[in-house]
């Protein structure tokens, strides 16, 4: 048998084992506590993807990209800066509250570090941000930052954009673990991106399309082309997320394109209807440059537009309006100062509803058209009609009466017939007045004839006067400022007749030939010596400013007055 040790030995290699298993069970500890918190961050990232990837809609999936990002590495601050041409066109950030946001100013563009990602696409992670050879260091008010980590964001092969994170709680760093979590985050992200930049432009192609039937419902339906294409302004101006929107037109589509000085702009819709009836001008100007090559463009903030107006204009959309081998107007899309320019898909969208727009402009402008020659068709046969049948008949009644004068004894009955045949042949020119009205197509004649009808009906209704109106030629050819004249000439002469001339009849007679030539007569006791001359002076000075005459005096075919007003057609 051995003996015991004596010399202590025993109790070192006791208290050496002791120690070797503490930190056994202090290693073992460790570790499973990094398998618990490796196992709470994948937690963590599945919870995070799944966040990321739920919505559609993309503004809500960048910001919630941003959000999750700082909870998986416990950030402070973070940010997604969404990469554009000429740097970042969008960033969105979270740590920042809105006031210090304020005073900070602009948003970042993509300079420095944030522009080492762009040019370098690959993970960065910095112990202090002012360190890096890059750095251009912060605006005034900004709050410090010192760690960093930047990981790039990929849709397939592009890169969509840069997911930046500081300050990790505690003052730690951004460790491995950290960049490869972002990393997964940022792969679930640019799926999660893509799904919803799908989703929102199958939305975004539909509210085309929709507005695009709507407006050719509308053009097809007859309504009024002014109302439609207020609507088409409307539609460009909230399918595109635009401040204004102008549809600015060429008054006369049938002549060279570069003899064109400036369109004129019909339409307008933005926050108080600036440029409404203003002029475009197309000399120099990005209007003019689409007006006559006929192809979209999106100028860029201070680009000169052609829009006498101060709009603060930024980017702007300008597409043609096409007819066959031709433009006759612009459509015009104008963001503010310092909006996003309008993307490659906005601008194919635009030009195919310009398109769509244009046709069924034309469309209808086809139908109105067919509707017009409908109209003449159906008058050219009522006044065939009127020629062939009525007249004749009237033509025969009229001389069956005269040879029945021949026969008549009875003075009074000859009398009675000749004032038959009188008014036959008045009917006959008034029947053959209308035929010229009907052959003329335009409403503006038959409106005049109504208006002189309606000036001799409303001074003479409660008179008792026998009055008779006579038209001879096409009102048709009469322009819209003479007719405005001879309506106001014809209420001052009936006027005056029933107030001064104590007649039993007014005779007005319109005659159109060369020149337009009022006659108003009447079987009174003539012009009174105490007339005031103020309403004949005002028949006086019409005629002179139109180039014509006036003239008043006894009626030479009896008693009463006559007034001549005689003004050469224009």
């Amino acid at each position: 048998m051995t003996s015991e040790p004596t010399d202590g030995s025993y109790s070192v290699r006791d208290t050496l084992s002791q120690l070797r298993l503490r930190e056994l069970l202090t290693e073992v500890k460790d570790r499973v506590e990094q398998i618990i918190d490796a196992r709470d961050r994948m937690d963590g990232l599945v919870e995070a993807m799944l966040a990321v990837t739920s919505g559609l809609d993309l503004d809500q999936t960048l910001r919630t990209i941003v959000h999750t990002a700082i909870s998986l590495v416990d950030a402070r601050y973070g940010a997604l800066g969404v990469r554009g041409e000429d740097g970042l066109e969008q960033f969105i950030y979270e740590g920042i509250d809105e006031e210090t946001r304020a005073k900070i100013g602009d948003l970042p563009e993509g300079r420095g570090v944030l522009g080492l990602l762009i040019s370098q696409p690959k993970p960065i992670r910095m112990e202090n941000l002012a360190d890096h050879p890059a750095s251009v260091g912060f605006p005034d008010h900004h709050p410090p930052m010192r760690t960093f980590l930047g990981v790039p964001v990929r849709i397939r092969d592009e890169i969509f954009g840069n997911l930046y994170l500081t300050e990790k709680s505690g003052g730690q760093l951004f460790n491995e673990d950290d960049e490869v979590i972002v990393q997964a985050l940022a792969a679930a992200a640019g799926t999660a991106i893509d799904n919803a930049r799908l989703y929102q432009s199958s939305r975004t192609r539909q509210a085309w399309i929709e507005a695009t039937r709507d407006i050719a419902t509308e053009f097809l339906a007859g309504t009024d082309p002014d109302e439609v294409l207020a609507h088409v302004v409307v539609h460009a101006r909230t399918l595109t997320d635009s401040k204004w929107a102008f549809l600015a037109v060429d008054d006369e589509p049938d002549g060279d394109l570069d003899d064109v000085e400036g369109l004129r702009i019909s339409q307008c819709s933005g926050p108080d209807g600036k440029g409404h009836n203003g002029i475009a001008r197309t000399a120099g100007t990005a209007i003019g440059e689409v007006f006559r090559q006929g192809k979209p463009l999106c100028p860029g903030d201070g680009d000169d537009l052609g829009l006498d107006i101060d709009l603060q204009a930024g980017p702007a959309l300008i597409v043609p309006l096409n007819a066959q081998d031709s433009t006759f107007g612009v459509l015009v899309m104008v963001r503010p100062v310092g909006g996003l320019p309008f993307t490659d898909e906005l601008q194919e969208l635009a030009g195919a509803f310009t398109d769509q727009a244009a046709l069924a402009i034309q469309l209808a402008e086809a139908q109105q058209r067919m509707r017009e020659l409908d109209v003449l068709t159906d008058r050219d046969r009522i006044a065939r009609d009127l020629h062939d049948h009525v007249i004749q008949r009237l033509f025969a009644a009229g001389l069956s009466l005269q040879g029945t004068v021949a026969r008549a004894r009875s003075a009074e009955v000859r009398e009675r017939l000749s004032d038959v045949i009188n008014d036959l042949q008045d009917v006959v020119q008034e029947i053959r007045t209308s035929i010229f009205d009907l052959h003329g197509g335009a409403g503006s004649s038959t409106r005049l004839r109504q208006r002189i009808e309606e000036v001799i009906r409303k001074h003479t209704a409660d008179t008792g006067l026998r009055t008779s109106l006579r038209i001879t030629g096409p009102l048709s050819v009469v322009a819209a400022d003479l007719a405005d004249n001879a309506e106001a000439v014809v209420r001052e002469a009936v006027s005056n007749a029933v107030r001064h001339s104590r007649a039993d009849t007014i005779t007005v007679t319109v005659d159109v030939s060369d020149d337009l030539t009022l006659l108003i007569s009447d079987d009174g006791d003539g012009i009174p010596e105490n007339i005031t001359p103020s309403g004949l002076q005002n028949l006086t000075r019409r005629a002179e400013d139109l180039g014509g005459t006036f003239a008043f005096g006894g009626n030479p075919d009896g008693p009463g007055t006559l007034l001549r007003w005689g003004v050469p057609l224009r």
